[in-house]
């Protein structure tokens, strides 16, 4: 199995915030955006593993700017590493200003998926290779969030978390 660049499961869709979509202030729905994040997750984590994916769990949700009506907004999402059978999926979302055109981060999220044979079975996934700075930077710190999951979870032991140990010594 082939490792692969996150460029190569990089997932960008874009669309524009419609009335339906909003709350009575007139700003995109959190569960709209998480919705829009979790579609474009799912299609990095496929493009990765080749393979049918699952949302495992939604570890991180930033709401930094409200996204107001009529906004267009960026979904990417691109596969910041892989473990076994899962995949750590990093999203940030950018929306644009309906004048200049100037692109600001609205907010981010971090997925995790499961690759899966057509019987659910959690199949294994290629390795990630980072090559940018900022991938680089997401792929080092995937393993730290995942062991503190796990730690959160009771299923290592703080002895055994020891990336998350690293950052204290």
């Amino acid at each position: 199995m082939k490792a692969k660049t996150p460029e190569q499961s990089k997932t960008t869709m874009t669309d524009m915030v419609l009335p339906s979509e909003t709350n009575p202030l007139n700003n995109l729905f959190g569960g709209e955006l998480l919705a829009r994040m979790d579609r474009a997750a799912s299609i990095s984590a496929r493009r990765h593993s080749r393979r049918i994916v699952v949302t495992a769990s939604v570890n991180h949700v930033a709401f930094n700017r409200a996204v107001p009506l009529g906004s267009v907004v960026t979904v990417e999402a691109k596969v910041s590493r892989a473990f076994n059978t899962s995949m750590e999926i990093y999203i940030d979302v950018w929306m644009e200003d309906r004048e200049s055109g100037a692109r600001t981060k609205a907010n981010e999220a971090i997925y995790t998926f499961v690759a899966v044979d057509e019987t659910g079975r959690p199949v294994k996934v290629p390795e990630v290779i980072a090559e940018t700075e900022l991938e680089k930077e997401r792929f080092d710190a995937a393993l730290r969030r995942k062991q503190l999951s796990l730690l959160l979870a009771g299923k290592i032991k703080p002895d055994d978390a020891s990336e998350l140990k690293a950052l204290f010594d």
